[in-house]
């Protein structure tokens, strides 16, 4: 048996066309833009990369995006200024600060100081606990794109034995809600979790998201099983290159599995999609007007 591989950049594109499609409606029923608003400090390499592909997909949807980019010697209140700025901004649905941030910022401080309603990363412990409760909150994208993977292979995740591996705020524990919400039943491991092969073996559904490159290995997959790798790790390759791996060994995995992400093409492209997607949803809310059929 070879897996199904799971291609994340078809079905992110996919979704972003449905986003342009309801961009578009939203301006002409309502002269509704959704705006996002990217804050970089300093000058990390990967973040500038990342937050460039932000801009650039917004804008290829149909949104209004804004980029500030702070030197690395800017001060926690300047940078909560500009928060408190974007905040009252009504051009401004959607309001990220990309992480890490310097030394001499509380990263806690800043995210608090994001308006929920604009906390399209949903890291404010007010989306955390609206999550967690059951209400309808912004929940983290690569959390929603998971989920969107998940169900381009099963019509419905109800019943099924899910396996989260990794605990983060940022990643763990909301994927394990939002598989809560789907009616799955739902285990989290984390490095204290004794016997992890073991339970890695008894699940449906197996979403790995620890940041240690090809943790989990092919036999302690089920066989058949959904393979969801959101782990993104560089490692030594011939000729003293790099290369990208997951938290899955995929060459083993793919004899086992039934469906399974790759490393990079898989969860990443998912990420900025339902980014997009958490600022229509948050523009909508702001605006009091349901969101558009294409992602309701």
């Amino acid at each position: 048996m070879t897996a199904r591989i799971i291609d994340g950049k078809a079905i992110a594109a996919a979704l972003r066309g449905k986003i342009a499609v309801a961009t578009a409606a939203l301006a002409q029923a309502h002269g509704l833009v959704p705006g996002l608003a990217v804050v970089l400090v300093g000058h990390d390499p990967a973040s500038e990369v990342y937050v460039r592909g932000k801009a650039k997909q917004t804008v290829e949807a149909g949104m209004h995006s804004v980029e500030h980019h702070l030197p690395e010697t800017t001060s926690e209140a300047e940078l909560l200024d500009l928060i408190a700025a974007l905040n009252v901004d009504p051009a401004v649905h959607g309001v990220l600060v990309q992480l890490p941030v310097p030394p001499q910022i509380n990263a806690h401080k800043v995210l608090e100081a994001i308006d929920p309603k604009k906390d399209v990363d949903g890291f404010h412990p007010l989306n955390a606990g609206w999550l967690a409760t059951g209400h309808p909150a912004l929940v983290p994208s690569t959390a929603v794109g998971c989920i969107i993977l998940a169900k381009s292979v099963h019509a419905s995740l109800e019943g099924m034995s899910a396996l989260m591996v990794g605990r983060s705020n940022v990643v763990g524990k909301p994927l394990a809600q939002e598989l809560l919400a789907e009616n799955a039943t739902v285990t989290i491991a984390h490095s204290h979790t004794r016997d992890l092969p073991a339970l890695c073996r008894q699940a449906d559904l197996l979403f790995v998201a620890v940041g240690r490159p090809q943790l989990v290995r092919g036999d302690w997959i089920k066989p058949g099983a959904t393979v969801i790798d959101i782990g993104i790790n560089r490692i030594g390759a011939d000729g003293g290159k790099s290369r990208i791996v997951g938290d899955v060994a995929f060459a083993e995995a793919l004899g086992v599995a039934g469906a399974i992400t790759p490393v990079p093409g898989g969860v990443g492209p998912m990420t900025i999609a339902c980014l997009l997607l958490n600022t229509v949803r948050a523009a909508c809310g702001i605006a009091g007007v349901p969101v558009p059929a294409p992602l309701n």
